[in-house]
């Protein structure tokens, strides 16, 4: 590879053998370096194959200000993330997460702490994203020997929910506060707390991140099993009584009617849900 452009001392952009453009890190990699100048192999640190130019635009700019360390840190993050999570991690975070860890360690320098108002459903929703955030203060602590706090976690966590399912922030914490909603609908309906440490709980979790995504992107395009839905109606008429209570609160506050599949999904996810309750 060659280079096509320098970024800053650390940061270059080139081309690969497949004619797609990169972004190349290496410490020093474009100090007095000149474009069309060969890339030495052993210099480089991290390439970035973004999804499209404009993507790949997005992340020099943000690259080209932000200390090499930060970029390193949240490579780091993002490289422990892929160990902890099963959904994969749309390429975006690089821009996204490095801007936000260069934002909140510039505020805290400052002496600004920020609050975070979804904290407690962040680390409820989002157990294994969550421990992501902890461990990226954690990355931060050793390496800057800067302490950011919880609710810091918390805002990390929640771009990394942002990168698993493709939405923008506002979507996520719109996905957040629906998730949480829903919980409350089943938790006062069948007036009993959830067995928050048990597999269906998390399953069912799950199941609501995705369902909330659909709900919040207007996107329920699924087919219709009629008779599958009668069945499961009947066999499980208090469990579909919450799912009906769900999908009303779906239409008053989206004005979107909730397809037979979804009920049929809700009331399975709910009734097993509150099978772990009854066993205990």
């Amino acid at each position: 590879m060659v280079i096509d452009k320098i970024i800053n001392n650390n940061i270059v952009s080139s081309y690969d053998d497949k004619g797609r453009e990169v972004v190349v890190m290496g410490r020093g990699l474009g100090f007095q370096s000149k474009v069309g100048q060969q890339i030495t192999k052993s210099r480089i640190e991290k390439i970035f194959r973004m999804e499209s130019s404009e993507e790949s635009e997005k992340l020099q700019a943000v690259l080209a200000d932000i200390p090499l360390e930060y970029i390193q840190i949240v490579d780091e993050i993002i490289a422990f993330a892929h160990t902890v999570l099963t959904n994969k991690l749309n390429k975006s975070i690089y821009i996204t997460l490095t801007d936000h860890i260069n934002y909140a360690i510039d505020r805290h320098r400052q002496g600004v702490h920020f609050s975070n108002a979804l904290l407690w459903e962040i680390k409820k929703l989002y157990q294994k994203e969550f421990c992501v955030g902890k461990k990226a203060l954690e990355i931060i602590w050793q390496r800057l020997a800067i302490e950011l706090s919880e609710d810091e976690a918390a805002s990390i966590t929640l771009h990394i929910v942002n990168a698993e399912f493709g939405v923008e922030m506002p979507n996520t914490i719109d996905i957040t506060k629906l998730i949480q909603n829903v919980i409350k609908i089943v938790t006062y309906h069948f007036q009993t707390a959830l067995n928050e440490e048990s597999i269906n709980y998390d399953r069912f979790i799950t199941h609501l991140k995705f369902f909330s995504q659909r709900v919040i992107t207007n996107c329920n395009n699924h087919g219709e099993d009629e008779v599958f839905h009668k069945m499961i109606k009947n066999q499980y008429p208090e469990a579909y009584e919450c799912a009906r209570k769900i999908k009303a609160y779906i239409e008053k506050e989206y004005g979107i009617d909730l397809p037979n599949e979804e009920m049929v999904y809700l009331t399975i996810h709910i009734k097993r849900i509150t099978m772990d309750h009854q066993d205990e």
